[in-house]
């Protein structure tokens, strides 16, 4: 099959991020089998040698450059919801909007170049032309819904722009609800996901494809390095991780201090915010930035924190952690749309959702070797069985000869 790609983000190296990850790891095994174009946008900080190493994973890639910044004073905001209300397209969407990829896209598909089309990530929907499903597969793969996103930082208070969040909330459903119907099929990561498609549009064809781990990138770790040692990997400069860095770093670890006076936080991932920056200077805390290898962090944990209070989606973050054999506690939002503490399965992971259930959770971790044991070798036999990269591949390159 002939297949194009469309992907606004640049997806590689895979560690920039979620959106990169999945996106690479699924055209990544695809390509083998199929000629895959990927159509995509150049940021100022991509080097020359990623350019050409993403080269290899496919037949064409086809860049063009992001469109520059937008002004963010009052009346352009004032555009933006304007635009939003009237059109139904959010502001970040149409920001990453660029006429001379849709040019490209609109002459291939006249062309009749390709048998199948992707969306890599829901803003990329707007490059689908409605008739097309008529004569080409269209894919929208969603890697979360935006509007459970908005719906659950305005309930958990994690919405940096409340006012702003209540007005584009309803917007944001229409949004969803519209653009699903452009699409002969729908794939997104979690069972939750698929149930608030299905409730935007129940005639959509949804199927569930949930993230991976590349086991190459993440081998087992030899031996528990005991201690005292939290570690909470993630983008910092997303609002959903600084909100979680923040939380772990404020609130959690002085509780744990109180019993173990020398626990430590160490914060792993790129472009930290100031408010994450300025975690470090407590003592107990470190801010690395990007790193050339984050297992080599999770292995040195006694403990992998998820403690996300927003964003949903399966979190890669969480099955890379079992994947290395750290033993996991997370939240809902960080456990979602994986089986880790259900009658049905062994205990692969401790849940918390307030602050006293996370003391508990660590205080359990740190005390119990056996326990920390249990849970890395569980977590990692249900990655080795459900969620290698190659085997979940396999399922969307279903999706697509569909």
């Amino acid at each position: 099959m002939k297949i194009l790609a469309i992907s606004s983000t640049f997806p590689y190296p895979p560690t920039r991020g979620g959106t990169h990850n999945r996106t690479f790891n699924l055209l990544k095994y695809i390509f083998p089998n199929h000629s895959v174009t990927l159509i995509t946008q150049s940021v100022e900080d991509i080097k020359e040698q990623e350019i050409e190493e993403l080269k290899s994973y496919v037949e064409e890639l086809v860049i063009f450059p992001r469109p520059s910044e937008k002004s963010t004073n009052f009346i352009d905001k004032l555009n933006n919801f304007s635009t939003f209300l009237f059109k139904g397209i959010p502001p970040n969407v149409l920001y990453l909007y660029s006429e001379e990829m849709q040019s490209w896209i609109d002459h291939a598909v006249k062309l009749q170049k390709f048998d199948a089309i992707t969306c890599e990530h829901s803003v990329n929907q707007i490059y689908i032309r409605p008739q097309w499903q008529k004569s080409i597969n269209t894919v929208v793969n969603i890697h979360s819904s935006l509007y459970r996103t908005c719906k659950n930082q305005l309930e958990t208070n994690t919405s940096d722009n409340p006012k702003r969040d209540r007005l584009y909330l309803p917007l944001l459903r229409r949004y969803e609800q519209n653009y699903l119907s452009k699409f002969s099929q729908v794939v997104v990561t979690t069972d939750e996901d698929e149930e608030q498609m299905k409730n935007f549009n129940s005639k959509a064809k949804v199927t569930v494809i949930p993230n991976g781990v590349d086991l190459d990138q993440f081998p087992y770790r030899t031996a528990d390095p005991g201690g005292y040692k939290l570690v909470f990997v993630g983008g910092l400069d997303y609002f959903v991780n600084i909100d979680g860095a923040c939380f772990l770093s404020r609130e959690i670890l002085p509780r744990l201090q109180t019993k173990y006076p020398n626990v430590s936080v160490i914060l792993v991932g790129s472009k930290p915010s100031q408010e994450v920056r300025q975690l470090a200077e407590n003592p107990a805390i470190t801010v690395t930035g990007r790193v050339p290898s984050v297992v080599e962090y999770l292995h040195m944990a006694t403990v992998s924190v998820v403690p996300l209070r927003t964003g949903f989606g399966m979190k890669i973050k969480t099955l890379e952690s079992m994947a290395a054999g750290a033993p996991v506690v997370g939240s809902d939002r960080g456990l979602e749309g994986i089986q880790v503490d259900t009658p049905q399965v062994p205990l692969r992971a401790l849940r918390a959702n307030n602050l006293d259930e996370y003391v508990e959770a660590i205080s359990r971790l740190f005390d119990n070797p056996d326990l920390r044991e249990k849970l890395a070798r569980n977590g990692r036999d249900m990655i080795e069985e459900e969620y290698t990269w190659k085997n979940i591949s396999a399922k969307y390159e279903k999706i697509i000869r569909k």
